[in-house]
């Protein structure tokens, strides 16, 4: 029978939503005071969700402490304290909203988790605005 185990983590970033192909006049009226020439930051809440049969042996689905540490070496000190846009590579073309971070923070740990076992990652922007990816 599958069980779904978490992992949740936090790192804190800063962002600037902007498309370099619009005028400003249009991407601050898309993005909104997130289009800050200055940047604006964010308390990032991250789970990441295995599903997976449970190890006979182990009893786990996946060893949450392995979990814990890949998400600290691969996520957390990637992001964390970091200027998205200006100290991330994947986010110099890629606008760094919610739902792009996520799909990276997925893409990432996808090459590193046995594909045998379902991944999600559901990423918290703010206490209300959340993603989850895939969906």
């Amino acid at each position: 029978m599958k069980t779904a185990i978490y992992r949740k983590e936090h790192f804190n970033a800063a962002h600037r939503l902007f498309n370099p192909s619009w005028s400003d006049e249009k991407n601050n009226a898309t993005f909104g005071k997130c289009n800050n020439p200055s940047f604006h930051g964010h308390n990032y809440e991250l789970i990441v969700k295995l599903v997976g049969d449970v190890n006979p042996e182990t009893g786990y689905v996946f060893d949450t402490k392995i979990l814990s540490d890949m998400i600290k070496k691969h996520i957390l000190a990637r992001y964390d304290h970091k200027n998205l846009n200006l100290d991330c590579e994947e986010f110099k073309t890629t606008n760094p909203t919610a739902e792009n971070i996520a799909k990276q923070i997925y893409n990432t740990l996808r090459s590193l988790i046995d594909s045998t076992l379902d991944l999600k990652v559901i990423l918290y922007e703010t206490e209300r605005n959340f993603v989850e990816y895939p969906a």
